[in-house]
């Protein structure tokens, strides 16, 4: 594509960058480039460089690299290094989390997202003070996993950004492999796939680049090209002379990867052994550090091999960051397949000998140097993998420590190792379905090791989420967690996953002498710090009705450090504490980046369960629209990786919302589902969520007597069941179907119990609940205050199923004593909530009551002038679905999601009292006409 300086074929793509950073230089842009390999997208991104130079802008080129991509932060130092200067003016915060970033600090760098909002400000500011901004990043998907993290989070600030020309002059270009899966892959970036060159442009590029080719030997190398620009230059270069000629005779068709890589190991097999070392050096470096490389090489005259590789076309050196850049990426693939072990063994080596100790690059130098055993390279790579997980990177933990484990010398090293591996990848990374593989090797190096903490929390894991065994998951952990603790060992990080093991054991189980058993092994093991965070956990979930607000304090401190906490297993850890004391919002921020991770293969299995946590809290917060999807990529990856139990939550979700908007098959069915898996199994939990989809069903269509059976079945009224979490969801609907079904003195009892255990004081929540459900308890009375107090709980809104049904009961009551306005009022706002959500058999319950006293067909009535009554958005979205635009058409001019567009539908058809978009548009006609 290349040739001489210019780009053959490639017009439509440089007027492409004129109009990018022409744009830029006003309200910034972003564009990824995809496509195959050698397809040309380094050198449009090179052409791209020198057209952003020429329009005024700063360049800042960023190159992955897989022998880079283990190396936290190693391609965001790329991009900072050259504004390293500007750093200082950031305020301090910002300023001290790239100083970390850059290794520049003692502190470790914060958790990803404030890491992204400090590059963006630099970049922002650098972009202000100092003229525009071009951000240049090749090959995304070698980048690693941290760096690629926050540049997605920049990317998207931009992209969200550059939309509404609320951005600076910032413009950044990517590329990447058309099949390859990258941190910019889910960011909604604008797209521009490069395509192979045409037969007229291909001829072109090889007859400029090689005159000497005859016609038919060009149309043979044209035509196997397939207008690949790389095959096209690089495939002549091993003719020789007679190959060049028409009677010569072309090498037989090779796959294209493959002749690429024997044109570029060609090209290098002819360097001087010195410049070969030298480019190996670079290339297991990874950041092409020209320092870093000349003492690798023994000193002043390390680079002297530079020039021969420079002349070659295969590297050259970037003046502005000092460092060696490859010119292609299979370059640095030719450069180690021409390499010995024995030289790539001495090239770690070299490398790790300058760098400090307790470096973790040293430490993966000294592994990749190792040739046998090597117990304190082993002991070093084994500190790196949890440093690496706890910085959020799961996936690189588990690989790491399957290194150290090969690089042990015992079986009993090799045996634990492999068990840590096992552990962490069924409890984090998703890796169920290997724990059997793991555990057997680990057996076969330490058959006395079987029995290791480490072994039993695995075992258990898989028992427990694969298959809900819960009593032989509970017995295999049990053991294995009083037999660590009595031996005195002091290994916090699987301490750690085993008793996060045990808590899920004992929740899905619902049984107390479970929780009990849990509570004694807390107790007697005297939680390390990486364990400090069980009494909460214990507190808020296990039994928050008697625990929860002993710790609630303390819960709220974690919550409001979870922007700064990068390790998932504690996020998950807080956020489930969280879920049944009505603090998730404060979540979701770190819920989500953990979900992104799993989207990016990394943990998985706490992706799935942070992904029903937010639909937990979608479901409370009246965002029923987004529940199906959501709750659908979570089962998605429970039966990808075959995780059934956890399974379980998600099906619970959607049964409730399936019962809560009048779909009683789907109801039903999930229900039976998860009681004729969770039965056989003892899983009592799943009893539960049975119970309360059911009796939620029931209550929608006003069968008291059937929701009270079902609930009454699940404890004794006087009492509030302790370790039975999902009780404080319950309290509602035992209220109303006791009460509604004459079994007042059973929900008054039930009350009773609640403000016993002081649960109104958890949450707001829980005190407008508790309030309502005691006013429903009362059979002859209506409680005003009670009910008042209720509906004017601050926030109220943020639970808008459970108000609704809180001003249906009310309305209810006041019109069956006769005070008709009052009814009115409250009856209305809960048509109205249940309408929004969706609820059809609470909207029907509430209309009954308006119709049975007269009130609805006023209501209707009046409904004629709604459209004066729309919101500007309302308004908005009435006038574009008047003129038959759907739904998602109407989502994309005015930056909505469909499903918001949706919701604003429903809400203009009840005001305007339509059913289709022709009597909307009728009726914004008539309306519009007489104004």
């Amino acid at each position: 594509m290349a040739s001489m300086g210019r780009l053959v074929g490639r017009s439509a793509e440089l007027e492409m960058f004129d109009r990018i950073f022409g744009t830029a230089v006003a309200r910034g842009t972003t564009l990824m480039l995809t496509g195959e390999a050698g397809v040309g997208k380094s050198a449009l991104l090179d052409a791209a460089a020198l057209r952003a130079s020429e329009a005024g802008f700063r360049v800042l080129f960023v190159t992955g690299s897989p022998f880079e991509k283990c190396v936290s932060f190693s391609a965001l130092n790329q991009m900072v290094q050259p504004l390293s200067d500007e750093i200082p003016a950031l305020p301090v915060r910002q300023a001290e989390t790239l100083q970390a970033v850059r290794g520049l600090s003692e502190g470790q760098p914060t958790e990803l997202l404030t890491v992204a909002d400090a590059v963006h400000v630099l970049l922002s500011r650098a972009a202000a003070d100092r003229g525009p901004l071009a951000l240049l990043i090749d090959d995304v998907a070698w980048l690693d996993r941290p760096s690629a993290a926050v540049l997605g989070t920049v990317a998207r600030y931009l992209h969200t950004a550059s939309r509404t020309a609320h951005t600076g002059s910032i413009a950044l270009l990517a590329a990447s492999r058309t099949s390859d899966e990258s941190f910019l892959s889910g960011t909604g970036l604008p797209a521009y796939e490069v395509q192979p060159l045409d037969d007229e442009s291909a001829n072109t590029l090889v007859a400029e680049r090689y005159p000497a080719l005859t016609a038919r030997v060009r149309r043979r190398l044209v035509a196997e090209a397939r207008g690949n620009p790389l095959a096209l230059l690089e495939l002549p270069v091993p003719l020789n002379d007679a190959q060049q000629t028409e009677r010569g005779t072309l090498p037989a068709v090779l796959p294209l990867t493959e002749r690429l890589k024997r044109v570029f190991s060609t090209r290098i097999g002819a360097l001087a052994d010195t410049t070969r070392k030298l480019l190996l050096l670079a290339v297991l470096d990874g950041s092409g550090d020209l320092h870093i490389l000349r003492q690798a090489m023994g000193g002043p005259d390390g680079l002297a091999g530079l020039c021969s590789a420079e002349r070659a076309g295969l590297v050259h050196v970037d003046t502005a960051t000092s460092r060696l850049v490859f010119r292609h990426p299979l370059t640095r693939s030719a450069v180690m397949e021409l390499s010995t072990s024995a030289e790539r063994r001495w090239g770690h080596r070299a490398l790790a000998e300058k760098l400090p100790e307790g470096s973790e690059h040293r430490a993966r130098h000294l592994a990749d140097a190792a040739v046998g055993p090597d117990d304190q390279v082993a002991a070093l790579l084994y500190e790196v993998a949890y440093s690496t997980l706890h910085r959020g990177d799961a996936v690189g933990a588990v690989t790491t420590l399957l290194r150290a484990s090969e690089l042990s010398s015992t079986g009993t090293a090799k045996g634990r190792r492999l068990a840590e591996a096992a552990c962490l990848g069924a409890n984090i990374t998703g890796d169920l379905r290997n724990v059997r593989a793991l555990l057997d090797n680990a057996g076969d190096a330490d058959p006395g090791g079987t029995d290791s903490l480490a072994a039993a929390t695995a075992a258990a894991s898989q028992l427990l989420n694969g298959e809900g065994d819960v009593d032989t998951a509970h017995r295999l952990l049990a053991g294995a967690i009083d037999t660590h603790v009595r031996s005195g060992k002091t290994d916090d990080n699987i301490l750690r996953e085993a008793l996060n093991t045990l808590l899920m054991v004992c929740f899905y189980s619902g049984r107390p002498q479970l929780w009990h058993s849990f509570d004694s092994v807390v107790q007697h093991c005297r939680p390390p710090t990486s364990t400090r965070r069980l009494p909460v956990i214990l507190g808020a979930f296990g039994n928050p009705a008697y625990g929860a607000l002993s710790v609630l304090d303390r819960l709220d401190e974690l919550i409001s450090g979870l922007h700064e906490e990068s390790d998932p297993v504690r996020v998950f850890g807080t956020a489930v504490s969280a879920s049944y004391v009505d603090r998730l919002p404060g979540c979701r921020s770190a819920l989500r980046r953990v979900i992104d991770d799993g989207r990016n293969g990394g943990a998985v299995a706490l992706a799935i369960q942070a992904q029903f946590l937010l639909a937990n809290d979608a479901y409370a917060g009246g965002q029923w629209d987004d529940l199906p999807e959501m709750t659908e990529e979570g089962l998605g990856w429970c039966a990808t990786y075959d995780y059934r139990l956890p399974a379980s939550s998600g099906h619970f979700l959607q049964g409730l919302l399936a019962a809560a908007r009048g779909d009683s098959a789907t109801a039903r069915e999930v229900a039976d589902r998860l009681v004729s898996w969770g039965n056989p199994r003892g899983l009592g939990t799943l009893r539960v969520y049975a119970s309360h989809i059911r009796a939620l069903s029931a209550l929608g269509s006003a069968d008291f007597d059937t929701a009270y059976r079902l609930l009454r079945a699940l404890g004794t009224p006087d009492e509030v069941p302790p370790y039975m979490p999902h009780a404080l969801w319950l309290m509602l609907d035992f209220t109303e179907a006791a009460a509604r079904s004459d079994h007042h003195g059973e929900a008054s009892a039930h009350i009773a119990a609640v403000r016993k255990t002081d649960i109104p004081s958890i949450s707001p929540r829980l005190a407008m609940v508790t309030d309502a459900a005691e006013a429903m308890a009362l059979p002859d009375f209506i409680d005003h205050d009670l009910f008042e107090a209720a509906i004017a709980t601050p926030g109220a809104e943020r639970w808008p199923f459970d108000w609704a049904r809180i001003c249906l009961a009310y309305g209810e009551r006041l019109r069956r004593a006769k005070a008709g306005v009052d009814a009115r009022m409250h009856l209305e706002a809960a048509l109205s909530t249940f309408e929004r959500l969706g609820a059809a058999p609470w909207s029907a319950r509430a209309a009954n009551e308006l119709r049975a006293s007269g009130i609805l067909t006023k209501t209707v009535a009046l409904g004629t002038a709604a459209p004066s009554q729309l919101t500007p958005q309302e308004r908005q979205v009435a006038q574009l679905a008047a003129t038959g635009l759907t739904n998602k058409q109407i989502a994309a001019q005015l930056f909505l999601s469909p499903r918001t567009v949706a919701a604003h539908l429903r809400s203009v058809f009840r005001k305007v009292n339509v059913t289709s978009r022709a009597g909307l548009r009728d009726a914004l006609t008539a309306t519009y006409a007489t104004s």
